[in-house]
């Protein structure tokens, strides 16, 4: 099975460095000098790490016949992928997996899984709900109980308020000002 493990972002300097958006737990052993990748759009691979070093927490990758910035810059998009074996973890899911799973709070649809932001403390589950807004979710057993690939939902148990706190508040916060009157229109006069 493919694995996606990165997205190649813009050029970095003018020796054929990148920028790499990493999507995977373990980058500096997956991301060593001498890995090979497969690429999407295939026609750009496969493509071979030839460095690898991090610039504060940006991964910069170069690879072999890559040594210029106009070279750099036709790798940037692309999606680097790696062949895995391992289906061993019960408990571990790739982000393809579950892209537009359904989100349910009890039997209630409240949105889709658009995404998975891996960090180093804990993963977030993008979802989005059912009004078009994005809403971070811990992913974590106490929230996120069920992942159910074959029937096609994830199921959470959410704390209160999780689906509104980050709701657009800055727009309602100066509607509230507006209407008492502290907004800063006319301050100073």
């Amino acid at each position: 099975m493919q694995v996606q493990v990165a997205r190649i972002g813009k050029p970095h300097g003018i020796r054929g460095e990148v920028t790499v958006l990493v999507l995977t737990d373990a980058p500096d052993s997956r991301f060593a000098a001498g890995a090979q990748f497969a690429v999407e759009p295939a026609k750009l691979g496969p493509l071979t790490v030839a460095s690898s070093r991090w610039n504060k927490d940006i991964l910069l990758l170069g690879f072999e016949g890559t040594t210029t910035r106009n070279e750099a810059e036709l790798l940037r998009g692309a999606t680097l992928f790696f062949d895995s074996d391992d289906d061993g973890d019960d408990d571990a899911w790739y982000e393809h997996e579950l892209l537009d799973l359904e989100v349910r709070v009890g039997t209630e649809v409240v949105g889709k899984v658009a995404g998975l932001r891996t960090l180093p403390v804990q993963d977030l589950l993008i979802v989005e709900d059912n009004d078009g807004d994005e809403v971070l979710v811990p992913f974590v057993d106490e929230i996120v109980p069920e992942v159910n690939l074959e029937d096609g939902y994830v199921r959470l148990t959410p704390p209160d308020g999780l689906f509104s706190v980050n709701k657009n508040v800055e727009g309602k916060a100066s509607e509230s000002k507006e209407a008492d009157g502290t907004g800063t229109e006319g301050a100073g006069q």
